[in-house]
């Protein structure tokens, strides 16, 4: 049995030597890394706020009114973003560039994911996650420092978000690993769709701290996202307790019916705890899983669109006239705060649904359809007035980052929990890596094309979105055909009943 973190013990200390339940603890785990992965969205949200600061564009107005929410949305010529913009972005081929950094990130993200997957199983995942987490504030702050060490040199800023890259690769692997070890199938979808509210808190939280500090240099922008996530690392290290067998429950029942002394049942726990680590499967085997390579191959697409709005939807909301007006570029990032608003309903309605239908492919792929004509609605109808790109963002966001969620929570869970594992339990990090390291690809290309399609208009843009949405939902239609025959037949015969999970991620599929 590996020791208890640190902060857990002195918590129980403060708390008389009292043991917690098994639900007080899983309600830590859920907030901890609930915060855990907020921070890592946090951290990633800087780049999309100051694209505009870097690299500024004319515009035909710039006064536009106070709105809606008072100082939260401000004037223009109140932000000083109309300058010189800051070299190496600044120049003809600046908004190529900034798509160029997006890519290094993303490229590295994705490459380390397959590899932190791999490590997340066999090593301790507090430990990985607090050091991915530490190291990622590290460099997010080091971009940062670019502004006031007046560096313009564009390799420094190539490398450092490549280096930042494979150390936020070491988030998403890890968190899934240690909630998918806390709980088991039943309303996966629902949990995990509420869960992953931290993915548009998290982009929520950065727009709004990145933009707070703007005025002040763009520098801190970079520094105070940094410094969070390194304060969230830290406190990933003290307090969570990444498997159950690391903590003492109150009232354990197991122990209770077996009778089984303190030292016999540590020393149980260890055996199994090594047997489990010595069945961590390879990328190979994660891959030969059912239903593996299609929600892969799907959140490839998926990704791609909705990675597209993290990095450049502040920009197209600053370089798009609203109403008639231009917002400046804190307006504009505080704006597109309310698409992740929209992806939070999103993620918590496709959870919800995919559980009471036991369809994931079928809920994903529906939302996938319907993201495209909402995209194209709000690329055309958007700018008529505020009030219409808020509810048009809004139901953008719903509809896409809804499977963007649900394939990288419940589904991963599912696949990493599958009976043809045959008790490799700690496949969940590999099979987690797999799935959205192959999104992380999509993401890395979607930020990198639009910096050049961008030139050429926003319609390009969104076109390219509509497509990568229409493909993602028909990389779907073979798990969907099979899930609609299986609810028909499921509605034939009701004494048949199912497991939370999709029945095509069950051996018999």
């Amino acid at each position: 049995m590996r020791s208890e973190p640190s902060g857990l013990s002195l918590l129980r200390r403060l708390g008389g030597g009292k043991e917690w339940s098994r639900n007080a603890h899983r309600g830590l785990v859920l907030a901890l890394t609930f915060v855990a992965y907020a921070c890592y969205h946090a951290s990633r949200k800087p780049p999309s706020i100051v694209k505009s600061v870097l690299d500024p564009k004319a515009h035909p107005s710039a006064d536009p009114r106070l709105w809606p929410m008072g100082p939260i949305f401000i004037e223009a010529g109140r932000v000083a973003h109309r300058g010189q913009g800051w070299p190496p972005f600044n120049g003809t081929d600046g908004t190529a560039r900034l798509g160029e950094i997006d890519v290094a990130f993303l490229a590295c993200y994705s490459i380390g994911m397959y590899a932190a997957g791999h490590l997340g199983d066999r090593l301790d995942l507090r430990l990985f996650l607090a050091v991915g987490m530490i190291g990622s504030g590290a460099f997010v702050a080091l971009f940062g420092m670019g502004y006031f060490w007046n560096i313009h040199a564009f390799e420094f800023y190539l490398a450092v978000p490549m280096l930042a890259g494979l150390f936020q690769s070491t988030g998403w692997p890890s968190v899934v690993a240690v909630v998918g070890n806390w709980f088991g199938e039943r309303k996966r979808g629902l949990i995990m769709g509420i869960w992953n509210a931290h993915t548009s808190v998290g982009n929520i939280s950065g727009s709004l701290l990145a933009a707070s500090v703007l005025q002040y240099g763009w520098g801190w922008s970079f520094i105070l996202p940094g410094a969070l996530i390194a304060v969230g690392g830290v406190l990933v290290f003290f307090f969570l307790a990444a498997y159950p067998e690391d903590v003492v429950f109150r009232s354990d029942q197991s122990r209770e019916a077996t009778d089984v002394p303190d030292d016999e049942e540590a020393a149980r726990r260890q055996e199994t705890e090594s047997e489990d680590r010595g069945s961590a499967v390879g990328i190979l085997k994660a891959s030969s899983i059912p239903g593996v390579i299609p929600f892969a191959l799907c959140l490839f697409f998926s990704k791609l669109v909705a990675y597209t709005f993290l990095y450049w939807l502040p920009f197209y909301l600053s370089q798009t006239a609203i109403g008639g007006e231009y917002l400046s570029v804190k307006s504009a990032g505080n704006l597109s705060t309310l698409f992740d608003v929209g992806g939070i309903i999103g993620g918590i309605l496709a959870g919800c649904i995919s559980d009471q239908l036991n369809a994931r492919a079928t809920t994903a792929a529906t939302f996938m359809y319907l993201a495209i004509p909402s995209l194209y609605i709000y690329r055309k109808y958007g700018g008529i007035s505020k009030t219409i790109n808020i509810v048009l963002m809004m139901i953008t966001g719903l509809f896409v980052n809804g499977p963007y969620a649900l394939i990288t929570t419940a589904v991963s869970a599912d696949l990493g929990t599958h009976r043809s594992l045959r008790g490799d339990s700690r496949a969940l990090a590999t099979v987690t890596a797999l799935i959205d390291g192959t999104g992380s690809v999509g993401a890395a290309i979607g930020p990198l094309v639009t910096g050049f399609l961008s030139t050429k208009g926003w319609s390009s843009v969104f076109m390219m979105l509509m497509l990568g949405a229409f493909v993602a939902g028909t990389l779907l239609l073979v798990l969907v055909r099979q899930e609609i025959s299986q609810m028909i037949h499921r509605h034939r015969n009701p004494l048949i009943g199912g497991s939370a999970s999709t029945p095509l991620l069950r051996e018999d599929s």
